[in-house]
């Protein structure tokens, strides 16, 4: 009787210590009195007392046995060496069934069979003292194994639970964390044991993430995800077609990798996991530099004079110590050096090393790895690449703030425009008036010229109908046809050089910034800004014609008395013209104004670095 009770402690029953199978294991409750293991029926000897208190005691058995296989199951790795990597969803029974991977899971087991082990040191010491010595067999198993009874049900709750709702990743760590607010101090120690594990597996992908930017998650577990689901993102395809580059690292830091809500912990922000997402994704990019900047930043070393290594304005926040080399990995290493790198990975084993998770040290650690990764990201793209300079040819350009360049360029092309363009040969036609501009009015100290590039597309804009087009129009609408009318009109309406684009070409690391969507808007901007512009020259110009005219009158009629009442009635005729004139020219002089100055404003305020 003592062998059979010590071996049901351990989940093998017998004759004397049976299993009811017809009860049905999952919908078995840790408190509920029917419990599988029972004491045989024909069994006499036994006092009803004693009965009572061995079924008791013989629960834990049937716990132990049921968190012994799930730790088995969890830390079966049968499924690395199959075929199928990842396995069909598990029946509902044991052994047939398979599990999908999860290394949660395999950490949590882990931590359930450190626990199973004390309980099997316990179960064996029992034995041992009980054949040592001559002692009441049910109070000593009953004294021994008391303090189980408050750790094996409430483990096997967690996990029926687990295995009940497929818990697994983030959202194991969260059924942890809310399993640990308990009043029992065993219970919250075995819990936290077990969160613990669950942090060491959070730890290691945090420390691929965020040292080498490698997203270390198979089975889809870590808040941090890849963008794969295009059909939760409906106009994925659209931002994809925009940002139109062949480069991996531009599109996985657009949009290769986003927060997965589901799996994220409630006790971690979202602010925290976006610094998360942030420092990986920069860690990425200063690790795989395109090849066209190795190149490039290779040559840029050889031509830099010894005593130069310095940047001019940005003295002694970043420097080059190392040779220039076309290495890709002395490259990465220059741009994020290894003593940072180590630094980052003893931030995360301190977090790892310890026993609890402290949520404050977690953020704390996470702002200051994401400011390392700001810091050389800020080196990268505002130092070498040279953004402050980039934004100001953007505003000189786009925003029209070289008005000399523009002046000129509009005078030159005024006769041109007077006609309507030719889809053919307008580019072309336009490279005239704009090269003579740009000898004008452009340096030779200008490096940024040489990135912009005028475009007219052969589609998207109404061509200007000739003055011959709108006679023919009129004369077609008397012929009852007001149809005909009001198509022409709008096609008339809008003047076919409106459809002017200027072309910025940007390098790596500036891509990051200044995608296809951007220019786009900076191409919006211009072009209304080109029609103010033109729009403003013609109010001016037909000022000073108006003036010329005014001056040649005054001067031809100052001494004919006789004619000087006709000229000042014709003045006082055109104030009314003057007026509205100059209405016109208030708007559009304060419009360019707004747009310049506001709206450039808050183009800026979109970039964070």
């Amino acid at each position: 009787m003592l062998h059979e009770l010590l071996l049901a402690l351990l989940g093998y029953t017998g004759d004397l210590i049976i299993e009811e199978r017809d009860h049905h294991k999952s919908s078995l409750a840790p408190d509920s009195d029917d419990v599988p293991f029972k004491l045989a029926p024909d069994i006499s000897f036994i006092e009803p007392s004693d009965r009572e208190l061995i079924e008791r005691i013989i629960t834990l058995g049937f716990y132990y046995r049921e968190l012994d296989r799930f730790s088995t199951k969890s830390r079966n790795l049968s499924w690395i060496r199959s075929a199928n990597p990842s396995p069909s969803p598990r029946d509902s029974e044991f052994p047939s069934s398979q599990v999908i991977p999860s290394v949660y899971r395999r950490a949590i087991a882990n931590g359930i069979v450190e626990i199973l082990a004390v309980y099997r040191s316990a179960v064996l010491h029992i034995e041992q003292k009980l054949l040592a010595e001559t002692v009441p067999i049910l109070a000593t198993v009953t004294q021994g194994l008391n303090k189980f009874f408050v750790l094996l049900p409430p483990l096997y709750e967690l996990v029926l639970e687990i295995e009940r709702d497929d818990i697994r990743g983030g959202q194991l760590l969260n059924l942890l964390q809310k399993r640990c607010h308990c009043g029992v101090p065993e219970l919250q120690t075995c819990i936290q044991r077990l969160l613990w594990h669950g942090h060491q597996i959070m730890y290691n992908q945090l420390a691929s993430w965020m040292v080498y930017g490698i997203l270390q998650d198979q089975h889809g577990e870590f808040f941090i995800r890849r963008q794969e689901d295009r059909e939760s993102l409906p106009d994925m395809s659209e931002k994809l077609a925009r940002l139109s580059t062949d480069d991996a690292s531009l599109t996985d830091w657009h949009m290769g990798f986003h927060i997965s809500l589901d799996m994220l912990p409630e006790y971690i922000h979202m602010g925290v996991a976006e610094s998360v997402l942030f420092a990986g994704k920069a860690i990425r990019v200063l690790r795989n530099p395109s090849p066209a900047f190795r190149f490039r930043d290779a040559v840029y070393h050889l031509q830099m004079p010894r005593g130069s290594q310095k940047i001019q304005g940005f003295t002694g926040l970043f420097s080059f110590h190392k040779e220039p080399l076309m290495d890709s990995k002395l490259i990465g290493e220059e741009l994020l050096p290894q003593s940072e790198a180590d630094k980052i990975e003893a931030m995360l084993l301190d977090l790892k090393e310890s026993s609890e998770f402290h949520k404050r040290s977690f953020e704390c650690a996470v702002d200051s790895i994401r400011a390392i990764a700001a810091s050389h990201l800020w080196q990268l793209v505002v130092v070498r690449a040279d953004l402050i300079g980039h934004l100001k040819a953007l505003k000189d350009y786009f925003l029209l703030a070289k008005g000399d360049f523009f002046q000129c360029f509009l005078e030159e092309s005024r006769q041109l425009m007077r006609l309507p363009p030719r889809q053919s040969t307008a580019e072309a036609d336009l490279m005239v008036p704009f090269q003579l501009a740009s000898l004008k009015t452009i340096s030779e100290e200008d490096k940024y010229f040489s990135r912009v590039s005028l475009r007219m597309p052969s589609f998207g804009f109404t061509v200007k109908s000739s003055p011959v087009d709108v006679l023919k129009t009129k004369d077609y609408a008397d012929g009852n046809s007001s149809s005909a009318l009001s198509n022409a009109s709008s096609e008339i309406s809008l003047d076919g050089w409106d459809g002017i684009a200027l072309e910025y070409s940007v390098d790596w690391p500036l891509e990051l910034f200044f995608t296809q969507e951007v220019l786009s808007k900076y191409r919006r901007v211009f072009q209304y800004l080109l029609r103010l512009k033109r729009t403003q020259m013609e109010l001016e110009k037909s000022w000073a014609s108006v003036m010329h005219q005014d001056h040649t009158d005054f001067a031809k009629h100052r001494n004919d008395r006789v004619n000087c009442p006709v000229a000042q009635q014709r003045r006082q005729r055109f104030r009314p013209m003057w007026r509205v004139r100059e209405h016109m020219a208030f708007l559009i002089r304060n419009l360019q104004f707004y747009i310049q100055i506001m709206v450039w404003y808050r183009l800026i305020q979109g970039y964070n670095i």
